[in-house]
């Protein structure tokens, strides 16, 4: 079942358009990592589902309904930008204002919550007095007070120290796999999001660059030999020289990729070691979720740079004749 879905949605905001025919679907019990640069429009992509912006044209469907919209928003909870904290109050106080806001009845929920979240101890400390980690895992916790079906998430894990980072990955995991929970969620740590997600929409300019799951994701991703030896620099010449290779990359000055030769292992580490090198590193593995993210965005700003600078070129009378 798709329980958000957009269908060629754009956004202007003035002359400004920041969504450009954007189309993606999330499935129920999925866990979708929504990527892209500051500015790529991530936020306003979760703020046309949640109801604080409206799309200029295009369609939104929520759980399969195109009508009473604003009804099955009430099966989704939202946390975009900054969890809405009042930071005088303590935490089950912020968690009471939550419970009558989305009308449930069930106060015991409450503790619950704040123990789920690991705030149990913290209840009636004030929120001013929170570490970012307390915050965002309270902001959590005020989400899911109506439990609802889908979560909504907004640079959940920005700005915390890597225990942070884990703790609230634990509590989404757990939502997702033993409660069922839908969840989107957007992040600049990709490699965060890479441990947590199941499917990925790849974002930059407004525009959908790829959407894929992470079993598409090891499919597409280029496989490589990862190899690092006493003297990288020697075995680089060197399979250079003997093996014609070139397709390959040196990353700090250590390690050396070298795509195309999965099928020529065995002769990849004789002519390293007849070479005179010592392999201290040899693995063959895929690119990271951070670097086929890369690709895809560098080769769609190398698109848009070659747009710009063609009408550069033809203002200043440099085309082509």
């Amino acid at each position: 079942m798709k329980v958000i879905e957009m269908k060629n949605v754009d956004k202007y905001y003035g002359k400004n358009k920041v969504l450009d025919g954007v189309s993606f679907s999330v499935e129920k019990g999925h866990i979708v990592g929504l990527i892209g640069p500051n500015g790529a429009g991530k936020t306003t992509i979760m703020k046309i589902i949640s109801g604080l912006s409206h799309r200029s044209s295009g369609e939104l469907y929520l759980f399969e309904k195109n009508t009473e919209i604003h009804v099955n928003r009430n099966r989704i909870s939202f946390m975009i930008e900054n969890p809405i904290i009042d930071s005088a109050l303590n935490a089950r106080n912020n968690m009471e204002y939550m419970r009558l806001l989305r009308g449930v009845a069930d106060e015991k929920r409450i503790d619950e919550l704040l123990l789920y979240v690991g705030l149990d101890n913290a209840g009636k400390k004030q929120v001013k007095n929170f570490s970012l980690g307390m915050k965002q895992r309270l902001g959590i916790a005020m989400s899911l007070i109506a439990d609802p079906e889908v979560l909504v998430l907004d640079e959940p894990v920005n700005g915390l120290d890597p225990e942070g980072i884990v703790e609230v990955r634990m509590i989404l995991k757990e939502l997702c796999e033993k409660q069922g929970k839908t969840i989107v969620i957007s992040s600049h740590l990709l490699s965060e999001l890479s441990e947590l997600c199941t499917d990925y929409i790849i974002i930059n300019h407004g525009k959908i660059v790829e959407a894929l799951s992470t079993e598409e994701l090891m499919d597409h991703s280029r496989s490589y030999i990862s190899v690092k030896t006493d003297n990288i620099s020697h075995t680089t010449a060197q399979l250079e020289k003997t093996l014609q290779i070139n397709d390959y990359k040196v990353i700090d000055n250590s390690e050396l990729r070298i795509f195309g030769m999965s099928g020529r292992i065995p002769e990849l580490s004789r002519a390293i070691t007849d070479g005179g090198d010592t392999i201290l590193h040899f693995a063959h593995t895929n690119e990271s979720l951070e670097e086929y993210y890369l690709s895809k965005v560098d080769h769609n700003d190398s698109e848009d740079t070659k747009r710009r600078n063609g009408v550069i070129n033809r203002l200043s009378g440099r085309g082509d004749r």
